[in-house]
């Protein structure tokens, strides 16, 4: 399985020691032609781009039952044994019968999982403050559907809260604005990882870390289950270093995914 990209990834990300804000707009990765100049009648090479995952599912593995779907969300998600040196856990796993929700108000709370998910485990890491820098605090969500259509809405609702809502509020002390956000369908801007995948960035803001500083999410699904990964800036800590993490703890992720779900050979 090729490694993650985050496509989204934002151009001069780079704050210095402000703690990395997020500006510009998200780079792109070519996905066609070459563009280049050439021999008048030269043949394109073949193209190698995979047109599929590069797995295939076992229909029973696929997780049926909510104790199926705690058991895979806890085997997929990420705890410092993924986020790198350092990292430890900041807390325990959210209940898995809960799941996050933007509500009207635009406030983040976690409310009871609707009937056609089956579970949805988040679990918190976190860098702490040292040196004269500031906590990275990250989290990552693993939700089991009863379905991939399921899991397809989700992804497809998803999206649009970005737009609905630009300013959130986290928690209490804790806000982020300014975001924007991009779907990816497989094959599409370097998505080779997941059937498709969604990015979001902004700013965050605290009470008590203050900012602005790097706001980064990022979601992929494979099947029934979506993996999605968030990460909070601060003090002294760069857009490409969140970046970094997040896509290396995602990619390793969805391979644990795959290893769950796929047939033994």
């Amino acid at each position: 399985m090729s490694g993650l990209l985050l496509v989204g990834a934002c151009s001069g990300g780079g704050g210095g020691s402000g703690g990395g804000k997020a500006t510009g707009t998200p780079k792109q990765t070519p996905t066609g032609a070459s563009g280049g100049t050439g021999t008048p009648g030269a043949t394109d090479a073949p193209s190698t781009k995979p047109t599929a995952l590069d797995f295939t599912p076992d229909p029973a593995r696929a997780p049926k039952t909510r104790a199926d779907a705690v058991r895979l969300a806890d085997r997929v998600a990420a705890g410092p044994e993924l986020w790198g040196v350092g990292y430890v856990l900041a807390g325990p796993d959210s209940d898995p019968d809960t799941w996050p929700v933007l509500g009207d108000d635009c406030v983040w709370q976690r409310l009871p999982v609707p009937a056609d998910v089956l579970a949805s485990v988040t679990r918190y890491s976190e860098l702490p403050a040292a040196d004269g820098t500031g906590p990275v605090r990250v989290a990552v969500t693993v939700t089991v559907h009863k379905d991939a259509d399921s899991a397809d809405w989700e992804q497809a609702s998803t999206l649009e809260e970005a737009l609905r809502c630009p300013d959130q509020v986290l928690r209490a002390g804790e806000r982020i604005s300014g975001l924007k956000s991009l779907g990816t369908a497989f094959g599409r801007n370097g998505n080779e990882y997941a059937e498709d995948s969604l990015f979001e960035y902004g700013e965050y803001r605290s009470d008590t870390l203050g900012g602005p500083y790097t706001y980064v999410w990022t979601q992929g699904r494979i099947g029934q289950v979506t993996v999605a990964t968030t990460g909070r800036g601060s003090k002294g800590h760069e857009y490409d270093e969140l970046t970094q993490a997040m896509a290396e703890t995602q990619s390793s992720m969805l391979v644990r995914l795959e290893n769950e779900l796929e047939v033994d050979e």
